[in-house]
């Protein structure tokens, strides 16, 4: 009996991969960016507005760090007390009856902690992208620094003080609309504590929207914003210049 011949070798055929479609996972990954940027931009709109109605105080936390290693500093910086800040509440208090605001109390200060690091710093040469970059680093150390505090905080300045017998002259300060958040550089320095309020009162003014009206090369007064009556001639006498 011949053995019946059976089917030759066969030879396996790679199955062809299926590849999945990634058109799905990008779509997602666009609307949760999406997401994330709508609610970043709403709560930036929302402390905008809600820091300009002026209808209910503002609570100011205020965070020192001692910026150098002089003890002088680290003096001043353990003498501070709620006291020393109440010049910058009495202060916003009569520019609330001077332009007849809603709240006679504008602002509450509150005197937060020390913090023992500081703040990112920008570089002297950062273009816009490395600006960007930077304020979202500041905005994340905030966060991180001051996410503890159980008391409301609707605006947070972080006051740097110095010696001002090793650094005489210190950087520029700044107030941030976006985050409202102020950095502020001060001296430890009793004598300069109208100076160290002024600053951070301005700084203040900055997170709120609040632009210069002066020069940043040399401090002169800027044309016509900086005068006390922008449309009028600038012939004298003009009592209410400034």
């Amino acid at each position: 009996m011949t053995p019946s011949r059976g089917a030759g070798p066969r030879r396996s055929t790679p199955s062809r991969a299926v590849t999945p479609k990634r058109g799905g996972f990008k779509m997602i990954r666009i609307a949760v960016l999406l997401f994330v940027l709508l609610m970043v931009a709403l709560t930036t709109w929302q402390d905008g507005y809600l820091s300009t109605r002026w209808r209910d105080p503002l609570y100011v936390a205020i965070y020192p760090i001692a910026a150098d290693g002089s003890p002088v500093t680290r003096a001043y910086v353990e003498s501070l007390d709620i006291e020393r800040f109440k010049p910058i509440d009495r202060f916003f208090a009569r520019e609330a009856e001077r332009y007849r605001l809603a709240t006679n109390e504008p602002v509450r200060t509150r005197l937060r902690p020390e913090l023992t690091n500081k703040p990112p710093e920008r570089a002297a040469d950062a273009g816009l992208l490395a600006t960007a970059v930077w304020s979202l680093r500041l905005r994340f150390w905030a966060w991180r620094a001051s996410g503890h505090a159980h008391e409301p905080e609707d605006i947070r300045m972080f006051v740097l003080y110095r010696d001002p017998a090793l650094t005489p002259t210190v950087p520029h300060s700044l107030g941030l609309t976006k985050g409202l958040i102020g950095i502020v550089y001060a001296f430890a320095e009793p004598r300069m504590n109208g100076e160290n309020d002024v600053v951070i009162a301005h700084e203040l003014l900055h997170t709120l929207g609040a632009t210069d009206k002066y020069s940043v090369v040399d401090d002169a007064p800027r044309f016509p914003e900086a005068t006390a009556i922008p449309l009028k001639s600038l012939c004298f006498p003009n009592r209410l210049r400034n």
